[in-house]
């Protein structure tokens, strides 16, 4: 009798088991992405360069893991921890954070996701789908490097999809606690006693999604507080961005377009700008893929305005493996100084052109 019961203990703990393993899981992920660049008139001398590019190549590179576990009833728990690297160097990205890309806990189910930690907010979500070049080397992110850097610490995120309709936003109490610099890192820790404002970051998105087209908009609001980086040094201090972005699938060819609307009211001044773009992505073959986008950044009351002109055709090796390249122009008016690669230089009022190509492996 004892044997029998061992044996049904044992065959029920097996069960159990497996069952459990059936409701959880974690996925190991990444993106490893290098490449070469040459790029002309680097400094106020006109010089070029040739450089391995540490911020992105056709994409940034990563590690992550991404966990779900079945509740039951449809309710889900899930997270997300995701670090970001630089090839040329090996060093942790986003201002030295381990998992600086994302780091985050929540709840899915029925009623949409909802998150806690550090996570990307809706200025990165929105556009993501008619910005046919995204977070390539030459893009808007060169103009407007918040974009492809849109995340907020100390948040908590919604998103939900009901119907073709997407809803989501993120409100933080501090929004970037990492003093390192840039604009992964701009040094707003917020959470203040008595100044609810202080580094307070809120995004909000709607967008419509059909096999046709697709049109979304978002909302973004940060302050600032004594520290913060771009001016932003009191919780009155505010970076406003509104943008519209919109594409249209025409067979297989895409078409996207998109304008971002900023508002800077900082120590050092005011600053009005509106950034559009307009681009197409097309398979020439079922391996080979043209992208090209154009985009003008038009400042209020300034002559400092600048274009960009890029073209980028990707060859895939394999469903996980890529090879590219791009070439781009940055035109640069007034005292402008926009360089064509993301976190690069150019000299003040300088055209810059750039070629690049690289390699790009998913796992």
């Amino acid at each position: 009798m004892n044997k029998i019961t061992r044996s049904a203990v044992t065959l029920l703990g097996s069960l159990c088991a497996s069952t459990a393993m059936a409701q959880s899981s974690v996925t190991v992920y990444g993106i490893v992405d290098s490449g070469l660049a040459y790029m002309t008139n680097a400094n106020a001398a006109g010089d070029s360069v040739t450089k391995v590019p540490s911020l992105t190549g056709s994409f940034p590179s990563r590690l992550g893991f991404r966990g779900v576990e079945d509740l039951g009833d449809g309710l889900q728990a899930v997270f997300v921890l995701e670090n970001g690297f630089g090839v040329d160097t090996g060093s942790i990205g986003q201002g030295g954070r381990l998992f600086g890309r994302q780091a985050n806990v929540g709840l899915k189910g029925a009623f949409g996701t909802i998150t806690l930690g550090r996570q990307v907010n809706m200025s990165y979500i929105a556009p993501m789908k008619a910005d046919v070049l995204g977070p390539n080397l030459f893009a808007i992110g060169s103009i407007d490097a918040y974009l492809p850097n849109a995340r907020s610490d100390n948040a908590i995120g919604y998103l939900g999809v009901f119907s073709g309709v997407t809803v989501g936003a993120t409100y933080s109490f501090g929004r970037d606690a990492s003093a390192a610099g840039g604009p992964s890192a701009t040094g707003c820790a917020g959470e203040v006693a008595g100044n609810a404002k202080a580094c307070r970051q809120v995004t909000g998105m709607l967008a419509y999604d059909s096999k046709e087209f697709g049109v979304s908009t978002s909302y973004d609001v940060m302050n600032g507080n004594v520290g913060a980086a771009g001016g932003l040094t009191s919780s009155d201090n505010t970076d406003k961005r509104a943008t519209l972005n919109a594409y249209a699938m025409l067979g297989q060819t895409k078409i996207g377009a998109g304008v971002v609307d900023r508002k800077t009211r900082a120590a050092t001044g005011r600053v009005d700008s509106d950034l559009y773009y307009l681009g197409v992505s097309h398979p020439l073959t079922p391996a080979l893929i043209l992208d090209a986008q154009v985009a003008y950044r038009d400042t209020k009351a300034s002559s400092s305005d600048v274009g960009m002109l890029v073209a980028r055709v990707t060859y895939f090796l394999s469903k996980r493996t890529a090879v590219y390249t791009s070439i781009g122009q940055m035109k640069n008016k007034g005292a402008s100084a926009v360089s064509l690669d993301a976190g690069g230089t150019v000299g003040v009022g300088k055209t810059q052109n750039g070629l690049m190509g690289g390699l790009r492996h998913t796992f």
